[in-house]
This record gives C-alpha cells, structure tokens and sequence, in this order.
C-alpha cells in the first residue's frame, strides 16, 4: 500500500491514473447520460398514474446498472470487449458488430473528453484531496452538460448531491474556506433565482429552469461566492455567442429554448482551473 501510494505521488503515474479511471468513468456516463432522463420520466409517469389513481404502466426494469447496454437497433448486447472506451469504437469503425447499424461518435468523445479532463485535473493540482475534488466535478459536469443538451434538464440526482459534495471538501478549505462556500451556495441560487422572477414578472415567460439555480448553487459551494461574478460572466458570453450563432448560421428560431447548463458547466471548469489568474488580469484590463 505504502509503495503504490508513493507511486501516486508521482505527478506522471498519477495523472495517467486518473486519466485512465476517468475513461473508464466516461463509457458509465453515456449510460447515465441517456438513461437517467429516461428512469426520470418513468417516474413521473408512474406519479401520474398514481393520482389520476390508475395502475402504473408495466416497462422492462430500467437502471443504471441494468440492462446490459445494447444496440438500439437490433438488440445485440455489448460484449466487455466491445465496451473498451474508445478503443472499442475505433476498432469497431463506429458500427454495431451485429447489425453494421452507426454508432454515434458522441460516445468515444464523452469518453475521451471525461479521460483528458481528469488527466489534466489531476495534473494541475497534483496528489490529494484537491485532485480527488476537481475530478468529481469534472465527471458531474460532464454528465449534466450533455443532459441538458439532451433534453434541457438539470437533474436533482446529480446537482443537489454535487452541492453537498463541495460543501463537504470545503469543511478543510480544500478550494475555499468553510464561510465562502456556504455564501456561494447561497449567493448561486438567488442570484439566477432573481433573475428567473424578474424576467418572468417582466415577459410572463420563463427564461431558465430550476435546475440551472441549483447547478449556480452547486458550483458556489466548490468554488466560493468569489468566483460567481467570473462564472456569470463567462456563462452568459459563450451563450450568447452560441445563441446567436444558432440562429444566424443555423437559422434557429428565437423561441427555440436554449440550455444554460452547458454554458454554466464550462464557465465552472474554466474558474475550477484558472480563476484566479482570469479575475486577476480582469482586474488588470479594469
């Protein structure tokens, strides 16, 4: 134990470690990522059902661990050696090996994307509670940016426990004092929830979800009320960037709803990583 930990210790094994392990982790966020939304509308359904005072629907048994993946097409079960990140994919040229049925690039790229980022976490803050930290929320992250790209939800299974998640590494002041996280949880969900009341009282539309609230929330309590203002601003610039790109290049529609928790996602790796030094020249340029 005392020699693989001083292993670890190395800044090269341990971010070839971490960058391993997040593979691994990102083939078992594809499944969270498309079937958590499914197991949440089956809830709801069954909620319904419930009050109009009716019999659930029967569905196959439908978790996270259960059933075994499978092509959507034909039904072939993914073999383990068909399931290696990445490698897999390539090896298989992006087709089912049953059917010959694509395969979607998304998947090798959630997979790589999740193994590059740890790498890299692990890399830049180096052996200990820090890394372990960043490397959770990178892999949380990743998971809500392409639900709600998906289908434009923000999931209290993951947003509320990642809240607590960082509330908890900040008892030790892991990334910031004790006092800064609970102010940034505090802070991250008025300040959208304000901005949620007011455009509706304003417009009598909505013009976010809840679940963007509690993601602002979530990444206050990691990183301190602090870096809010710097996670707000890049937010809102690589949305509106992208919105208006959406619909000048892709002529999407004004009303077409965007979501926000991607852009909250980045904003939040990008202070995770470099905060302080963006604040910091901000303030320069000011």
């Amino acid at each position: 134990m005392l020699v693989s930990l001083a292993s670890f210790s190395d800044p090269t094994i341990f971010s070839l470690a971490c960058g391993a392990l997040g593979l691994l982790v990102g083939s078992f966020l594809n499944v969270v990522i498309h079937r958590l939304p499914k197991m949440m509308e089956r809830d709801w359904q069954c909620q319904c059902a419930e009050l109009r005072g009716e019999a659930p629907a029967e569905h196959e048994p439908l978790s996270l661990a259960k059933p075994r993946s499978r092509c959507p097409s034909c039904g072939h079960a993914i073999s383990a050696l068909e399931n290696i990140p990445v490698i897999s994919w390539l090896f298989l040229r992006g087709h089912c090996s049953e059917c010959s049925a694509p395969i979607s690039v998304r998947y090798p790229i959630v997979e790589a994307l999740t193994g590059l980022l740890s790498a890299f976490a692990a890399a830049h803050f180096g052996f200990g509670w820090a890394a372990a930290g960043a490397v959770l929320l990178v892999w949380c992250l990743i998971a809500l940016t392409f639900i709600d790209f998906d289908t434009q939800l923000l999931p209290d299974s993951i947003t509320l426990p990642l809240l607590w998640a960082g509330l908890l590494f900040n008892l030790s002041g892991t990334f910031v004092d004790l006092q800064s996280a609970v102010l940034g949880a505090i802070i991250g969900y008025l300040s959208l929830w304000s901005v949620y009341w007011g455009f509706k009282l304003t417009t009598g539309k909505e013009g976010m979800g809840y679940g963007d609230f509690k993601l602002l929330a979530a990444l206050g309590a990691w990183l301190g009320w602090q870096m809010l203002p710097l996670v707000i601003l890049l937010s809102s610039l690589v949305g509106a960037v992208v919105g208006i790109a959406l619909i000048v290049l892709a002529k999407q529609g004004r009303n077409v709803p965007i979501p926000f928790g991607p852009y909250l996602a980045a904003a939040g790796l990008l202070a995770l990583f470099w905060g302080k030094d963006l604040t910091q020249s901000y303030l320069r340029l000011m």
